[in-house]
């Protein structure tokens, strides 16, 4: 599949999260958060970083970006996109996603690997994993707390929307342990969670994360 990687100012993980394409198989396109168009890809990624220096809120501006009147067309149409720490509270902002992410209750920027039960293993980010199957990926924000109001959290759960949750000790206070959520369709997925850092031997704690870029080369095949 063609993957487009898009950068905003203060993305820091754009280059990591195109390396994770690649290394699944797929061609990578750069997508500049200033282009209202999405060149054609079929499925895109917003990373990580601290796009416009996480003014106002984490996302709130990128979330005006022209690239993303692209994504949200897209994602509402279908197409698979995940969105990645930074990547995640855009989604949430762009109202692609339900809740927020907010401060870590601890108050403190936490940066580990973390262990991480994937609870939905149907979507096209999350499709090479098995249900329940544990995966160890680094974690690294400040603004990580995955919160929404009981009757949101109550219909995630209801509905499997929940992607992945995390084990042991929860790291920043997200409530019911989510670490990530998806989309009614299914199609977009947010993570807060690192896997671009997880794809090989040599960096990171293996390469656990790397089923959540090789699960589209499965939907490639299937179409």
């Amino acid at each position: 599949m063609r993957v487009g990687v898009v950068t905003f100012p203060g993305s820091l993980d754009d280059v990591d999260a195109q390396r994770a394409c690649r290394l699944a198989g797929h061609d990578v396109l750069a997508l500049w958060h200033g282009e209202p168009s999405l060149a054609g890809v079929d499925a895109v990624v917003l990373p990580g970083g601290f796009s416009y220096g996480d003014y106002l809120r984490c996302g709130a501006i990128s979330r005006f970006s022209p690239v993303m009147g692209a994504v949200v067309d897209a994602a509402r149409d279908g197409m698979p996109v995940l969105g990645i720490c930074n990547g995640f509270q855009i989604l949430c902002e762009s109202h692609l996603l339900p809740g927020a992410l907010v401060r870590n209750h601890h108050q403190r920027f936490v940066c580990r690997d973390q262990r991480l039960r994937i609870d939905n293993a149907t979507t096209p980010w999350t499709a090479s994993y098995e249900q329940g199957q544990e995966v160890v990926v680094p974690l690294k924000n400040g603004e990580g707390s995955y919160v929404a109001d009981a009757a949101t959290l109550d219909e995630l759960e209801a509905e499997g929307r929940v992607v992945a949750r995390y084990v042991g000790a929860d790291p920043n206070g997200s409530l019911r342990a989510i670490a990530g959520v998806t989309n009614a369709a299914g199609n977009v997925v947010g993570l807060m969670p690192h896997p671009e850092h997880a794809v090989e031997d040599l960096c990171g704690p293996g390469t656990d994360g790397l089923g959540f870029f090789t699960s589209l080369t499965a939907l490639a095949a299937a179409l």
